[in-house]
């Protein structure tokens, strides 16, 4: 840990100043009683753990503030750090924290998923790590598993996975923290995965939340001529919370943000609960709200610059994006319905998706695997660990971290497009 001892201990008390928060039926809600409406930015400046140096997330955090962002999405971190400090200046901050618990070699493969002891043990090292801090929102046991339309098969696993982790959760005494999947906005799969990750009426497997990266809203456009009003006709009386995971398209840029207007308004207010904005830092993408300076060579090398740029620093904002994300925000203020006043049997249970010809594959309310299961080509089969055989993922699968929309065309390249069998026990 970068920051000094001193400082971590002296914040550790203020990472419990903010309210819990609980998913219940379709939307999240502070312990408080109030719904919850999440206003976050996702937040990884390097590869590595952005939740160890104390210092810088207490200069993001104070910027963040500013911006009034209360969420921040996090995609990979090592449990073994010490996380108090980070999480006490964003706690301090009133900033909320979604952690995504995979990591580049624990991650479910899309065409030849897998489901076992090793990866189980790692993702409940994560909870372990994070479950103590009240401005933890919840986890995600995945990102984009699924970025094609033939690799639905992997859903089972996705599921799978969250009903050990919760049963996990629960074993260990754990508060009811949630749990859900980040996914790809796949036309193809809308709205058969949302549907299947949240059917069969056994809230046991059941994902918690659904996080789906979309950047369908590309300023200038409507929310009719988006694609927005087709995600919000399938997002109507959703039995879990769903928000945008990620988004905010930059083609052809600046970023007016005008879609926080519908997200948060009457549009779709009833039905999502908030976005995150992709991303906190500027690089290669131009999707950065801030930098920490100038853009060096991409050669260059020096404390703290990755591919031509400073990763750690002092957040200067990146204009005009970041005020256009600002005004915005300043002006949503969206109260939602108190939980005392919210009746759960008004969202609906969705029916398990049969297969489909657009290449939606799991058919039905099908069991899903035990743990060390893996996809053969037949049957399910026992995988001992995450070093057993089977094919590695390539570098731009395991980039989790940008988002599909940008991601899919390099790894349409280097995936393997063969439809294979899948025996199902009902």
């Amino acid at each position: 840990m970068r920051s000094s001892t001193f400082l971590a201990l002296s914040s550790a008390a203020a990472s419990y100043a903010l309210p819990t928060i609980e998913a219940v039926g379709g939307k999240f809600f502070t312990s408080d009683g109030d719904q919850f409406f999440i206003k976050g930015v996702a937040y990884q400046l390097t590869e590595n753990d952005p939740l160890v140096d104390t210092e810088q997330c207490t200069r993001d955090a104070s910027l963040m503030k500013k911006l009034g962002a209360n969420t921040i999405r996090v995609y990979h971190v090592d449990a073994s750090e010490d996380h108090s400090g980070c999480m006490s200046a964003f706690s301090d901050a009133g900033i909320y924290t979604m952690v995504d618990m995979d990591t580049f070699d624990t991650y479910i493969l899309p065409n030849d998923p897998w489901w076992n002891q090793t990866q189980f043990d790692r993702y409940s090292k994560v909870m372990d790590a994070f479950q103590s801090y009240d401005n933890l929102l919840g986890f995600f046991v995945g990102n984009e598993i699924i970025a094609i339309n033939n690799q639905s098969l992997a859903a089972p696993f996705i599921k799978a996975s969250c009903r050990d982790l919760k049963a996990y959760r629960d074993s260990k005494g754990y508060r009811n923290i949630p749990i859900g999947y980040s996914a790809a906005d796949i036309a193809e799969l809308r709205p058969w995965l949302q549907d299947y990750l949240t059917c069969g009426g056994n809230s046991s497997e059941n994902i918690d939340f659904y996080g789906l990266n979309s950047y369908q809203w590309c300023d200038p456009t409507t929310y009719s001529t988006s694609g927005y009003e087709n995600l919000e006709a399938d997002a109507k009386n959703f039995p879990v919370p769903i928000f945008f995971s990620e988004t905010g398209c930059n083609t052809p840029g600046p970023r007016l943000f005008d879609d926080q207007d519908s997200i948060f308004g009457p549009d779709m207010v009833n039905d999502w609960s908030g976005a995150i904005i992709y991303e906190w830092i500027e690089e290669a993408n131009n999707y950065g709200l801030i930098s920490y300076g100038p853009k060096a060579d991409a050669t260059a090398t020096g404390d703290n610059i990755v591919g031509g740029y400073t990763r750690a620093g002092t957040p200067t904002p990146v204009s005009p994006d970041f005020d256009n994300l600002s005004k915005h925000w300043a002006t949503i203020t969206p109260t939602g319905v108190a939980r005392s006043n919210y009746d759960t049997t008004s969202v609906s249970t969705r029916a398990c998706p049969t297969s489909t010809a657009s290449g939606w594959l799991v058919d039905g309310n099908v069991a899903i695997p035990s743990l060390g299961e893996t996809l053969g080509s037949s049957s399910y089969s026992s995988i001992p660990s995450a070093t057993a055989t089977s094919a590695s993922p390539s570098a731009s699968e395991t980039q989790n971290s940008v988002s599909g929309s940008k991601e899919i065309a390099g790894m349409g390249a280097g995936l393997v497009s063969v439809m294979m069998v899948f025996a199902f026990w009902l």
